[in-house]
């Protein structure tokens, strides 16, 4: 059976808690290193439920201008470009959703996650996501699945590739203490990755028990704490080192929230000439305590997304077993009720809910 056989049922988003299913042309193989993926599962994340909750962050869907979500993605090939060797039809893959230019000095340079004319998937307007029965995406960016890895979890190698890029920007080295802030889905592998790279200790802070209490299954041995947000930053930096017996503070600290008092809880956490990465996004402004960032020299960095190496990684720490993703899938409902995981997801139930894709 060809593509041209096929129609390709698609979910749209129209605007905040508006979605559609329509008919849309089947993707065209033009490119001789393009390939065709028969979608079977789409991860929904924080983003997926802003935009259903709000109909996008800068710019926004409409009905006269409707998007196909989703970006987290495993399926089968379908079909193949002519130059392809990487996989064939029938392989099982998961789906890196950022397509560089290549060609500019950020591509060059070997950070194509900063191309300014990268087509991310379910990017409004027009860079439609992965939410259909078929999506097309160039042969680097396609990962063959390890027999051991299921498909439910290859959706799970993009946050956990978002983990892994924060971890190498870290530079976490064994024997390092690591501070990981917040316990959703990236929190929960950024402590996972970090233990896999050789921390020595790993403590996750939350306000939530209950996602902390997943943690310490989830990430063996790591250590938890619950700040009292009636509290300042600083004084529970304070009660945070002194009840993890940490007279300077930790080496690492792994800001998954984007909320202003974690990340200045994190840089008081931090010890001096420590490493601070910001990886979760929230409020587009931090205002962050400078003066105390200086006087212990601490190194501020930020993560975008993923680069060259972290997909590869992230495959290698699921097929080796270092990391087990299985028991963050929560849910997964028929493709027909994307709008139910996205719901489940803006109210916070459960760690990762999937979409299943178009069944014939």
């Amino acid at each position: 059976m060809t593509e041209n056989t096929q129609t390709n049922l698609s979910c749209l988003l129209c605007g905040p808690g508006k979605v559609r299913f329509e008919e849309r042309e089947v993707p065209v193989v033009e490119d001789p290193h393009d390939i065709l993926v028969r979608i079977s599962y789409v991860g929904v994340c924080g983003s997926d439920a802003h935009f259903w909750t709000h109909g996008g962050v800068i710019r926004m869907v409409s009905e006269e201008e409707p998007l196909v979500m989703g970006h987290e993605a495993s399926g089968v090939v379908f079909s193949v470009g002519p130059a392809v060797t990487k996989v064939v039809p029938g392989d099982r893959v998961a789906i890196e959703p950022g397509f560089p230019c290549r060609r500019c000095t950020q591509c060059k340079a070997g950070k194509y996650n900063l191309c300014p004319e990268i087509q991310f998937a379910a990017d409004p307007p027009r860079a439609h996501g992965t939410l259909a029965r078929f999506f097309r995406a160039p042969e680097d960016f396609v990962y063959k699945v390890p027999e051991s890895v299921s498909l439910q979890e290859a959706v799970l190698v993009e946050p956990l590739a978002v983990a892994v890029h924060g971890a190498r920007i870290a530079q976490i080295a064994p024997g390092d203490n690591v501070l990981v802030q917040g316990s959703g889905t990236i929190g929960l592998l950024a402590a996972a990755v970090s233990k896999a790279f050789g921390a020595k200790a790993i403590f996750v802070a939350d306000i939530n028990k209950a996602k902390l209490d997943f943690a310490k299954q989830f990430v063996e041995e790591c250590l938890t704490f619950i700040p009292d947000t009636k509290s300042t930053p600083e004084e529970e930096a304070i009660r945070f080192k002194r009840e993890m017996n940490l007279s300077n503070g930790v080496d690492v600290v792994l800001e998954c929230t984007g909320v202003e008092s974690s990340a200045r809880t994190g840089i008081f956490a931090s010890a001096a000439g420590s490493t601070f990465v910001q990886i979760g996004l929230g409020k587009p402004d931090l205002n962050l305590p400078i003066l105390a960032m200086c006087e212990k020299e601490t190194v501020l960095k930020t993560a975008w997304r993923y680069s060259p190496g972290d997909y590869d990684i992230a495959l290698d720490l699921l097929a080796s077993g270092k990391i087990n993703v299985k028991s963050l899938i929560s849910s997964i409902v028929p493709f027909t009720d994307a709008a139910v995981a996205w719901e489940r997801t803006k109210r916070g139930e459960g760690i990762k809910n999937l979409i299943e894709g178009v069944r014939d």
